[in-house]
This record gives C-alpha cells, structure tokens and sequence, in this order.
C-alpha cells in the first residue's frame, strides 16, 4: 500500500503524510517529477559511477545520464522506477538494504530529499552506504537545517479512508550529521546551505 500510494501521487493525487499523533501534511512529490533550486548543489559535486538511492521518478538519475555520467537510480516503487525509464534513466527496483548491484565500487552515493531518513535509522543506513561506496568515494545527503531536532517519526500514507502501514523516517540535523558521519566510519563530513537546502559531503 504504500508504494501504491506513492505512485498514486505521483500521478497527481493528493495524498498525506500521516503522523502517529494525527497531524497530516500533503506528500508533495510532484516537485520530484522536475529540476528542484539547489539540486546542481549536489550535481556538480557527483564524481562517476553515481548510485542515487531512493531516486523517485528520476530527476536527479536522468540528468545525470544526460551529462554524460554513468548513474543508477534504486526505489522500492515499480512506477517511479519505470518513471525513470521512460525519461532515460537506469533505475532498478530495489531496496538499499538488499542486494544493489556494484556494491562497494560507487564513486558517489546520493541521499538527496532527505532520503537519509529511510529506514528510520540513519546510522544503520550510513553504515550500508558505507559498503556501497568505494574507497575514497563519498556521500552527498541532503539533510535539515541546524538546530532542527533530529528524531524518528512514525508515519504513513494515506488517501482518504486508505491507508498504508506505518514506518519509521527519520530527519538528521546538519549538526547532528559530523557524529553519525564519523559512527558510520567516514572520516569527513562537510554541510553547506543553498537555494533555502542544506547538504552534506561525507568522504
């Protein structure tokens, strides 16, 4: 249901993002579907091959490719995968705690629309992307303003009386992310705001 619900939205429905205390927000990926301000922040630093985890419909896998740059985009959801596809981008269905293809050969790593979240364990999912990443490779993430709490949310989607299961997504801080980073086992970790986004380069 909930890849269902997200490709729902991807069509244009509207569909929430549903916390456990009951408060909603619109799930508002149709600005996935095009260039996003800030995104050549994390563009121009992408050294070849590129892995863009959680790559949605593709903006970010597409353009790449159309720079002439090797790049695979990985999502749980058949629809986006097939939305990348279409645009000209190589994208599989799969999950980054299962097999992904290269393993420990990516030159970068992408984590952009705070898909540092996934998992609801940030330290559990660097620690992957730590395996997935070559040496001397490094990870571009796109995290929360300093001084936002960094916590695990429990939410789901929903469209009218439909639901999905819940899961757990995390928001990082741009303060919090040198310690995880160096958890994780990466040696640097660098933030820098554009465009009204922060991101971070871990190497």
């Amino acid at each position: 249901m909930i890849g269902e619900l997200y490709a729902a939205s991807l069509t244009g429905l509207r569909v929430w993002v549903e916390h456990a205390d009951g408060t909603r927000r619109p799930l508002e990926s149709d600005r996935w579907l095009g260039p996003v301000d800030g995104d050549e922040e994390m563009l121009s630093r992408c050294l070849p091959p590129v892995l863009d985890v959680g790559s949605g419909p593709g903006r970010l896998t597409v353009e790449l490719t159309r720079r002439g740059l090797p790049a695979l985009g990985i999502d749980i959801t058949p629809h986006a995968v097939r939305l990348t596809r279409v645009a000209g981008g190589l994208a599989l269905c799969r999950d980054v705690f299962g097999h992904v293809p290269g393993s420990g050969r990516w030159r970068t790593v992408l984590l952009a629309d705070g898909n540092i979240g996934i998992g609801g364990d940030p330290d559990a999912l660097l620690r992957r992307v730590r395996e997935l990443v070559r040496p001397g490779g490094s990870v571009i993430a796109e995290v929360a303003p300093p001084g936002t709490a960094t916590r695990v949310d429990r939410v789901r989607l929903r469209r009218g009386r439909s639901a999905g299961a819940w899961f757990d997504w995390a928001t990082v801080s741009a303060t919090d992310l040198p310690e995880l980073a160096g958890r994780a086992g990466f040696p640097s970790a660098h933030c820098w705001t554009a465009a009204g986004r922060w991101f971070a380069a871990l190497g």
